[in-house]
């Protein structure tokens, strides 16, 4: 763990196994932290607070970009690790480094724009300055299905705001989450400006992060069920909290697009990190029209996937995070086929040869997906692609919406008309058109519904880190 600008072990020396998901192989012991070591990281960081919060915008970008320099320099170092312990393959984890680098160097710029205002008052003696703050100690806790970014998407507005920070990686990927605070030190943050406490049960940490009164924001990624308890437990302590959560996606491919296009586009982004996305397509609806064409390709590329160890030339699609994951699919596509769903192509757990010392299931298309299977109203989170044909815009749109989850969704269209309906139409709060990669660092991300409060990203990120101050003076 890292307390206060040192690497320190838990409580009697106490460690946890971090396994790697493609072999079940043990990669490394860590310290087993728990609520001790989260208030000794609380601590540090709110008296690291009282000089951090009195920088200059400019001088803590100059600590975010070294660290953003260090990164890009290490990002081969640390896609290797990312892939050993979270399973990716490796071209997919350089490319989320580089993703993470992103938001390290886009808010070292955003915090030298936080910029106050001065309102006009209805009395001649009278003005109104507002000026934006730092919130305080923030609490971060962080998924394991892009261990390296969603750290950066965080800490980067947190930092340049002016706030410290503890984190807390998801306990299956805590060595990225090393390897990318040995940047920060290396960076020269101060002593407790950045905290890391490692633990396999999450839960004293989590209980600490919000009843701690110095704590002033908590921000989460992962489920929407512990989001909830999570977020209540901090309102309840009238701390600031965001939340990016579950998602269902609805993939829309109305009459008039390209099948062959849009096939390749469901592809890329519904097997990406092997399903294990919060903006992964779950839901594909295509038009009946376009259904045979769009089948066809989307059926041959899945089928030319190649499963296995993300460190293996060529491989493709790595496997899923844990057992429970993989029972999980498996439930749903066994659900799915006992309600008249057609398997395509896979429909199995990956057993044969080094494969069956890991978690993988096989890339999978099912067609004729109906309302009342589980595939339907569940997040899968793994490498299923669910097609549901449709016949009717108007129709298309309220199934879309019809679900408790309001985060990403698609839509393939060459009629602007009908995209813009769509887009307008939708109740997420990041939608593709003819786009499969709908995320920046410049740009907003964050659902609606049960997919979270908040964004993240963007000018509206550094926000969710600043408090606003307003001083009435009469002169």
């Amino acid at each position: 763990m890292y307390i206060n600008g040192s690497w320190a072990s838990a409580a009697a020396n106490a460690e946890f196994e971090v396994l790697n998901p493609a072999t079940g192989a043990v990669i490394k012991s860590l310290p087993d932290g728990g609520g001790e070591a989260a208030r000794a990281a609380i601590d540090a960081a709110a008296e690291a607070f009282k000089t951090w919060k009195a920088t200059t915008p400019y001088q803590r970008a100059e600590f975010l970009m070294r660290a953003h320099a260090l990164m890009m320099e290490r990002q081969e170092n640390l896609a290797k690790v990312m892939t050993a312990e979270q399973g990716k393959p490796l071209r997919a984890a350089m490319t989320e480094v580089k993703y993470a680098a992103d938001f390290l160097s886009w808010f070292a710029e955003e915090g030298k724009r936080v910029y106050g205002e001065i309102i006009p008052s209805a009395r001649a003696d009278q003005r109104f300055y507002v000026l934006h703050q730092p919130v305080g100690v923030v609490a971060a806790i962080t998924p394991w299905n892009y261990p390296i970014s969603m750290i950066t998407r965080k800490l980067g507005p947190a930092l340049a705001a002016g706030c410290t920070v503890v984190l807390k990686p998801a306990e299956a990927t805590p060595l990225t989450a090393i390897e990318t605070f040995k940047i920060f030190e290396d960076a020269g943050f101060p002593p407790g400006v950045v905290n890391l406490v490692t633990g396999m049960d999450p839960k004293p940490i989590g209980e600490e992060f919000v009843s701690n009164p110095k704590v002033a924001k908590l921000t989460f990624t992962g489920s929407t069920a512990v989001g909830k308890m999570l977020a209540g437990q901090a309102a309840g302590n009238m701390k600031r909290v965001s939340c990016e959560l579950g998602g269902h996606a609805p993939f829309i491919v109305l009459e008039d697009a390209d099948p062959e296009h849009a096939a390749k586009g469901l592809q890329l982004v519904k097997f990406l990190n092997t399903g294990q996305a919060c903006i992964s397509p779950n839901r594909i609806f295509v038009h009946r029209n376009n259904l045979d064409g769009f089948l066809d390709t989307l059926t041959g590329r899945v089928a030319g996937m190649k499963a296995g160890n993300g460190m293996e030339k060529g491989v493709t699609i790595g496997p899923l995070v844990n057992e429970a994951a993989v029972a999980k699919v498996e439930s749903q596509v066994r659900d799915a086929v006992a309600k008249g769903a057609k398997v395509l192509t896979g429909g199995e757990r990956l057993t044969n040869g080094d494969l069956g010392q890991g978690h993988f299931f096989a890339p999978t298309v099912l067609t004729d997906v109906t309302p009342d299977m589980l595939i339907y109203r569940e997040e899968t989170f793994g490498p299923v692609a669910a097609i549901v044909p449709f016949d009717d815009n108007d129709d298309v749109l309220a199934m879309a919406n019809d679900t408790n989850y309001g985060l990403a969704a698609y839509v393939y269209s060459q009629n602007l008309t009908q995209a813009m309906r769509l887009f307008e139409g939708l109740e997420f709060g990041i939608i593709g058109v003819n786009d499969i990669n709908p995320a920046s660092a410049a740009a907003p991300f964050g659902g609606r519904k049960d997919s979270g409060l908040g964004r993240e990203g963007s000018r509206e990120g550094i926000s969710e880190y600043l408090e606003t101050k307003v001083g009435g003076f009469s002169i």
